[in-house]
Parts: C-alpha cells; structure tokens; sequence
C-alpha cells in the first residue's frame, strides 16, 4: 500500500482537495485497496476547522463530499507514517522540511512536480481562483497517479 500525505498551510482547501481528488481517481481506477491518503497543515491556524465552503462547493461539483474532514497538523512523525509528502508550493516545502529536520529518503515533493507543467499551486485565499487551483491539483493528481503506476508503486 502507497501512502500518501498531502500537505498545506492551513488544510483547509488546497492539500484536502488533493486529498479528495487523488482519492476519487484511485476509486475510479480500481486501486482503492493499493492507497492511503490523507491530508493536514503545516500551521495550527484552522486545526480543527472543516473545509473551506469554496473548496467544498468545487468538489461538490465533481460530486465529491468532504464531509467529516477538519484540518489537522503536521507532526515530525509523520514523516515515517507515509511514503509521499506533498505539499502545493515551495512554501509548504520550507515548513515540512523543519518540520520533520529534513528529507534524508526524498519523501517531500510538490503536486506540480508529478504534472506535465511543473510549479506551485497558487493560495487560492489570496487568488480568490478556487477552479484555477482545483484544476491544477487535479492535473498533479492525475500525474501523481500516473507516476505511480509507471514505478510500479501499486503493484500487487
């Protein structure tokens, strides 16, 4: 089993709607059995605090409920609890990397990494984009699934 953790500032729209989309295509393909994943947040600013209404009406959309997901935080163990850690910008990257005190198995990396144009996610709090950043966490999704198939990561 693959498991996967995505990860943000607050946990509240970008690294859950990862979470929820990545989890939808897995079902989709038939490899629900073959991940775990999971969301949380590099501050403690929203812990405890369910996703934000706009994050939750875009994956309504898609028709893909949240419900019962509040943010939580990142903690030094997690880094031994998954196999991927990925976070949407350089930003969430700095805030990982002090909090585990490091990468040294190259666990972290960011969504857009996997996708066909690499880069950051935008903070759609201060875009107010919130369809620019769903398609963009669903475009790395989509390459982070890919990704794994052509390691041979959800084998068997």
């Amino acid at each position: 089993m693959v498991k996967i953790r995505f990860v943000c500032h607050g946990n509240i729209y970008r690294s859950p709607m990862a979470e929820f989309l990545f989890r939808d295509l897995a079902e989709k393909a038939g490899l629900s059995d073959r991940v775990r994943v999971a969301s949380a947040a590099t501050s403690a600013e929203e812990i405890g605090n369910p996703v934000y209404p706009p994050a939750r009406r875009k994956l309504a959309q898609l028709g893909i409920s949240t419900d019962g997901k509040t943010a939580v935080q990142l903690t030094r163990q997690d880094y031994d609890r998954w196999d991927y850690l990925i976070g949407m910008e350089h930003y969430n990257l700095r805030n990982m990397l002090r909090i585990f005190g490091g990468d040294a198995q190259g666990k972290l990396h960011l969504l857009l990494d996997f996708a066909d144009r690499p880069g950051e996610i935008d903070d759609p709090w201060y875009t107010g984009d919130f369809d620019t950043a769903c398609s963009e966490i669903l475009r790395g999704c989509e390459g982070l699934l890919a990704h794994l198939r052509r390691t041979g990561a959800l084998d068997g």
